[in-house]
């Protein structure tokens, strides 16, 4: 963690134990701003990241996203330092995929043998 890195989540981490609850908890996203905004920095450096922070926290309004929001594993492709904007998200979330559980339907009798095994065998 370089220093700018280091005074960031200095600084992050403060506004969370301090200012955080007099403005009240009441972040649309998960995880919060300030925490996504710190993940962010850690992960892709104070510019990169700081920029990221900054499209999350412009979409965290009454009108804007919300749900489950993670930091990106890599910088978007179309990213350059010299045009920030390119590296925040302003529109939509970073949500995992969608869970998917197959439902097993029963036999009816419970008496079939499981597929593959002939009827004699255990």
């Amino acid at each position: 963690m370089n220093p700018g890195q280091w005074i960031a989540h200095l600084i992050i981490r403060g506004y969370q134990l301090t200012l955080s609850a007099f403005v009240g908890r009441q972040c649309r996203h998960w995880p919060s701003c300030s925490a996504y905004t710190d993940e962010a920095i850690q992960a892709h450096g104070l510019w990169a990241g700081g920029w990221m922070g900054f499209a999350r926290i412009c979409r965290c309004t009454p009108l804007g996203t919300s749900g489950i929001d993670l930091v990106p594993e890599a910088l978007p492709p179309a990213s350059a330092w010299y045009k920030p904007w390119t590296y925040g998200r302003w529109r939509g979330v970073n949500a995992p995929p969608a869970f998917a559980c197959e439902a097993v339907e029963p036999d009816g009798d419970g008496a079939s043998p499981p597929q593959g095994t002939p009827s004699g065998q255990p």
